[in-house]
């Protein structure tokens, strides 16, 4: 594991100075597409097998639940949002509201395996952590990471 440079409080409980900027990072439209023709594709196999009855519940069971991946890209878009107040994120299918000062560190995570390198947003709240990948942010995490930066501390 490579840590990157991360962000924490200057003081225990600090608030930031206010700022006007705002921003939000929303799932690839891409992926989401993706998770739509995979259903579709597990409804046609579904079409396929009627006569045997147990590839036809796998192949809808695999549609229903690609579905509902999808449907939470669609309806949970936006992944993670920051603004004065702090920084909104999705957790499991609810949105949740991190106060800056609930915040402990963000830390970019990168990790090399088997030749590919993975990079994850880390928002560590001490009781919970909250990890987000390219794919839900829609840009590379390290610009999540400086754009948080700048948010929190105003410059």
């Amino acid at each position: 594991m490579t840590d990157s440079p991360e962000l924490r409080p200057a003081t225990p409980g600090a608030q930031p100075p206010q700022q006007l900027s705002t921003r939000e990072w929303r799932v690839r439209p891409a992926l989401f597409a993706g998770k739509a023709a995979l259903a579709v594709l597990f409804l046609l196999v579904a079409l396929l097998n009627t006569s045997d009855p147990t590839r036809l519940a796998v192949s809808v069971l695999a549609a229903v639940l690609v579905a509902a991946w999808a449907a939470r890209d669609a309806i949970l878009k936006v992944r993670v949002a920051a603004d004065a107040s702090g920084v909104t994120v999705v957790s499991g299918l609810s949105r949740k509201q991190l106060p800056w000062a609930d915040i402990e560190r963000i830390k970019l995570d990168v990790r090399n395996r088997l030749g590919l390198r993975s990079e994850l947003l880390e928002i560590d709240t001490g009781e919970h952590l909250y990890l987000f990948s390219q794919n839900e942010l829609g840009v590379p995490v390290s610009e999540v990471v400086e754009d948080l930066r700048r948010i929190r501390t105003g410059r």
